[in-house]
């Protein structure tokens, strides 16, 4: 799971509300972790292997393409830290009983527990990060505003965003070291503010960017042919859905974790978090504590559900060499060459025909990119496409 607790958990003198969650039933917690995060990483990348009896997939034509792939191996790389840490700390338990050691001498058992935490914070805020720019993708692809060349400035905002907020959150929160960490809340709130800043963003941030991309893609599919027809409009409502899947899955595996830390930081604030009043609000903080270790690993393979969909089981491991999709090149190419005009046009009817066929084509190819892995899909836009029907 990726919590800010975790890097809380590293300070000795870790406030109450911090070891309430930690020390409840700590083998069922990482046995838990590592089931969870296992399976996850499995399924993930059972996903994303070629399979038998299907078509090599595509190479990316477009950076949303690239960015979903990303998403999905940071969520493996985190799920990998979640199974190294919790095995340690099952395996160990002596080794990480040094964390809770004022003063102590051995430095090693603090280091792994701060090393592992900002390992998983940084692949999921990463992810939160990369997340938000497939969003922004989506918009400026639909616009005709982005490429491949784009990439290149998403890695430079994500993972500098990402270092910079998971560094600036560790520091604050061990200013001036590991023993005072947890003196004061000023040193654990700008830790929490990083941590959840990413995600915060993608909750509200995201939905706004579909929806504007669907009615995008809505007006693109109109003034394509001048008409709506149902496979149009069909296409458009699985982009819209495909969107909705997304937003689902990341709302399901994390909602649960701003209600737990609003439930902790109400309890950091009594003066007394085992008085009988609270009793209620501390066995929601740990339903919801649990709850956390089963979802937050998870969402690596539920977004390859709501990405390519389920992918089936028969894995195709033997190389084959594929070659490079220069579909629309070839079937223009193909188009032109075969069937040659006796007819000499006028040559600004060449080209505004011309012209038009390219803008067709653009619009195809940003309205595939957003129907990525939906077979059903690709075959209608690819009838509905002017070059398909000999325009």
């Amino acid at each position: 799971m990726a919590s800010p607790r975790l890097e809380t958990y590293c300070c000795p003198n870790r406030d109450a509300a911090t070891r309430l969650v930690m020390n409840f039933q700590p083998e069922v917690f990482c046995g838990v972790c590592i089931g969870s995060a296992s399976i996850s990483v499995l399924l993930t990348i059972l996903q994303l292997l070629p399979k038998k009896g299907q078509s090599p997939r595509k190479m990316p034509k477009a950076s949303s393409s690239t960015i979903l792939l990303l998403i999905s191996i940071c969520d493996i790389l985190g799920g990998l830290g979640i199974i190294f840490r919790s095995s340690v700390w099952l395996g160990f338990p002596g080794f990480i009983a040094n964390i809770s050691v004022v003063n102590g001498t051995d430095v090693w058992p603090s280091t792994f527990c701060v090393g592992s935490a900002m390992w998983i914070q940084l692949l999921y805020s990463a992810g939160f990060w990369w997340l938000f720019c497939y969003a922004v993708d989506s918009y400026l692809v639909v616009r005709r505003s982005a490429g491949l060349s784009t990439i290149v400035l998403y890695h430079m905002m994500t993972w500098g965003l990402a270092v910079m907020l998971c560094v600036e959150g560790i520091a604050l929160l061990y200013y001036p070291s590991l023993s005072s960490c947890e003196n004061g809340l000023e040193h654990a709130i700008p830790h929490y503010i990083t941590t959840y800043a990413p995600l915060l963003l993608v909750l509200v941030a995201n939905p706004i960017l579909f929806r504007r991309t669907v009615s995008a893609v809505a007006s693109l599919l109109k003034g394509r042919q001048g008409i709506y027809t149902e496979n149009e409009r069909r296409l458009g409502t699985e982009i819209q859905m495909r969107f909705f899947k997304i937003m689902l899955v990341f709302v399901i595996c994390w909602s649960s974790n701003i209600i737990n830390e609003t439930l902790l930081f109400y309890l950091e604030m009594q003066p007394d978090i085992n008085e009988t009043p609270l009793k209620n609000i501390r066995s929601a903080a740990l339903i919801t504590w649990i709850i956390m270790v089963v979802l937050n690993p998870m969402q690596g393979f539920l977004f390859t559900l709501a990405f390519y969909g389920w992918t089936g089981w028969r894995v195709d491991l033997k190389w084959r060499k594929r070659e490079i999709p220069w579909e629309s090149m070839s079937s223009s190419t193909v188009g032109e060459n075969a069937y040659p005009s006796p007819v000499n046009y006028p040559s600004n009817i060449h080209d505004s025909k011309k012209i038009s066929t390219t803008d067709s084509q653009q619009t195809d190819e940003a309205i595939s990119m957003l129907s990525e892995g939906n077979t059903s899909s690709d075959e209608r836009l690819t009838r509905s496409s002017p070059i398909y029907q000999g325009w």
